[in-house]
């Protein structure tokens, strides 16, 4: 009888190699969609990059500076006119002037980051919490609290307290005439709870005796020295251990959300 050429063992095994070559482009298929789907969730992830950053901060500066990019090519080309006049002295202006180009790159972004700080600062002047918005940008050294230490729940009237190396600063965000009584209420139960430690005021404003938001992070680091870095941690943590209630956050008043992007700011 003859042999069914469909279930002869070569064809058997050619339909078996098939299969596993099929399973083989299968598996690879989906390790290359699950490494692109890893991909695109790092990304996600990751947050925009450093030039869309820079677009949106550009974006945010024009409207409040309009004169941005003159201030930015002014930048751009002091450097590049200083590179030159460096170069023709040396009798390499070519060499010195190609140098300058990056560094009047780099000159033009500083300038609208410095401008973006303030256009930043301009537009939360007025907004309830900006005065906790402007400690963030403080940096290392300073411990901030994200919630006021003291609040009037009629009035929206905040004190923020920073603690770095010049003792304890208390930030007020009111009237002079209104935030009076929250400040010696905080400045009392400091020098209770921690004698010795120096305790500043800084009101913020636009009232007589106080400081633009723009101008808080200099002034606070401006204060002498006064505590190391172990006496500053020591501080916080002999405020945290006090237990005391929080303050209670009236409706309206969400420090966090006026909180500026300082990653963005960067460039970062």
């Amino acid at each position: 009888m003859a042999k069914n050429p469909s279930t002869s063992p070569s064809s058997s095994g050619s339909s078996s190699l098939k299969e596993v070559k099929a399973m083989q482009r299968d598996r690879r298929a989906q390790l290359k969609a699950d490494a692109k789907a890893e991909r695109a969730q790092k990304r996600a992830n990751a947050g925009p990059g450093i030039i869309s950053q820079l677009k949106q901060v550009f974006a945010i500066t024009r409207q409040q500076n309009p004169r941005l990019v003159l201030w930015m090519v002014l930048a751009f080309a002091s450097v590049l006119v200083l590179g030159l006049v460096i170069g023709l002295l040396l009798h390499n202006w070519i060499t010195w002037l190609l140098l300058a180009i990056p560094f009047g790159v780099l000159a033009a972004v500083i300038v609208m980051n410095r401008l973006g700080e303030r256009a930043m600062f301009d537009r939360l002047e007025g907004q309830t919490g900006a005065a906790g918005a402007t400690l963030s940008s403080l940096g290392r050294g300073w411990i901030v609290g994200e919630q006021p230490s003291a609040v009037n729940p009629k009035t929206h009237d905040l004190v923020y307290r920073a603690i770095g190396k010049p003792g304890v600063v208390l930030v007020t965000e009111g009237p002079a005439s209104r935030v009076g009584k929250l400040v010696a209420k905080e400045q009392k139960a400091m020098e209770r709870f921690l004698p010795g430690v120096p305790v500043h005021v800084v009101e913020t404003g636009r009232g007589e005796g106080q400081i633009p938001l723009r101008e808080v992070p200099t002034t606070l680091k401006a204060l002498p020295k006064k505590l190391t870095a172990q006496e500053v941690s020591a501080v916080d943590k002999r405020l945290s251990a006090l237990g005391t209630q929080k303050p209670p956050i009236p409706k309206g008043v969400d420090p966090m959300r006026a909180r500026p992007d300082r990653r963005g700011m960067r460039g970062r």
